[in-house]
C-alpha cells in the first residue's frame, strides 16, 4: 500500500491552500491523501475536516482520501505521522499564530523535526499553481544536498518541467590568498563551485534523463541566491542535515530564512 501524502489542517485559509496544493501533488505522484487535524481540544474539528475534505475532493476527485482528528499537540502529532508519510504538507501560518508572523510555529517545528520531506505552502496563487515551469534546488558542498537533489529531480519529472540547481559561494572576509587572486579563483583552489554542482547532479540526471536541468553558480549569500531563484519557481527544495547527538534536523540559518521568506512553496528534505 502506498504511503500517504499528509496535510495538516486547522481551519485557517493557509491550511486550506495547503489542501489545494497537496491534492494536486497527490494526483501527480498517484498517492493517497490524508487530512489530519490535531489539537489538545477542539469541538469544531469535525466541521474543519468536512470543509477540508470537500475542498480536496473538488480538487482531486480521483484521489483516495482519508482523514483523522487527534487530541494532542499538533507539531508532535504531525512529526509522528511523518514517520510513515510520503511527505507532510503545511500552511505557512495557522489560526493561533500572531499577526505579522511570516511562518507559523507549528510549521517551523515540524520542518525541524520530521523524518520525511516537509512542504510549507507559501506564495501567491501564481506560485502555487505551477505557472512558472521551474523547480529550484539549493546545492551545498558536501553530503547535505544529495537527497534534496534527488527529490527535486523527481518533482520536475512528475511536473514535466525544468530543474534549476543553484549553488552559492562566497569567500569569507579576511581569507588570505595570493596577491591578485580573484575570489572565484581563491574558492576554486579548495573546490571549484561548478564542480560542486556537477557532482551533485550527475547521478540523478542519469536517472531522470527527461528532465531539462540547468546549473547556476552564484557569488552571493545562499539565502539571497535561493530567494532570488525562487521568485520564478513553482517549488523551492532545500536539504537539511541530521544533528549529531540530537533528535531532529539541523535547519541552519539559510533554511530558516527561506522558510520565512520564500515566495513559493518550499520543501525541506532530510538527508538520508
Amino acid at each position: 500500500m502506498a504511503v500517504p501524502l499528509v496535510v495538516g489542517i486547522d481551519g485557517s485559509e493557509a491550511s486550506l491552500e495547503a489542501v489545494d496544493w497537496a491534492a494536486d501533488e497527490a494526483v501527480r505522484h498517484e498517492v493517497p491523501l490524508h487530512l489530519m487535524h490535531a489539537a489538545a481540544a477542539d469541538y469544531e474539528a469535525p466541521d474543519l475536516v468536512a470543509v477540508a475534505s470537500e475542498r480536496a475532493r473538488k480538487g482531486a476527485p480521483t484521489v483516495r482520501l482519508s482523514s483523522e482528528v487527534l487530541h494532542e499537540d499538533a507539531a508532535s502529532a504531525l512529526v509522528g505521522k511523518g514517520r510513515n508519510a510520503f511527505a507532510l504538507v503545511l500552511g505557512s501560518r495557522g489560526l493561533g499564530d500572531l499577526a505579522g508572523l511570516l511562518l507559523g510555529s507549528v510549521s517551523l517545528a515540524v520542518a525541524a523535526h520530521a523524518d520525511c520531506p516537509v512542504v510549507v505552502v507559501r506564495g501567491g496563487v501564481e506560485h502555487r499553481a505551477d505557472r512558472f515551469g521551474n523547480v529550484v534546488v539549493g546545492v551545498e558542498d558536501g553530503q547535505g544536498s544529495g537527497t534534496a537533489v534527488q527529490f527535486a529531480f523527481r518533482e520536475a519529472h512528475v511536473r514535466r518541467c525544468r530543474l534549476v540547481a543553484v549553488h552559492a559561494w562566497s569567500v569569507p572576509v579576511g581569507t588570505p590568498g595570493p596577491p591578485g587572486l580573484s575570489g572565484y579563483a581563491l574558492q576554486a583552489l579548495q573546490r571549484p563551485p561548478a564542480q560542486v554542482l556537477a557532482d551533485a547532479l550527475r547521478d540523478p540526471a542519469q536517472q531522470y534523463q527527461d528532465v531539462p536541468a540547468s546549473s547556476e553558480v552564484v557569488e552571493s549569500s545562499a539565502r539571497r541566491a535561493l530567494l532570488d531563484a525562487a521568485s520564478g519557481a513553482d517549488l523551492l527544495v532545500v536539504g537539511a542535515r541530521r544533528r549529531h547527538g540530537h533528535a531532529g534536523l539541523q535547519l541552519g540559518l539559510v533554511n530558516h530564512a527561506v522558510l520565512h521568506h520564500a515566495p513559493c512553496p518550499i520543501t525541506v528534505v532530510p538527508q538520508i
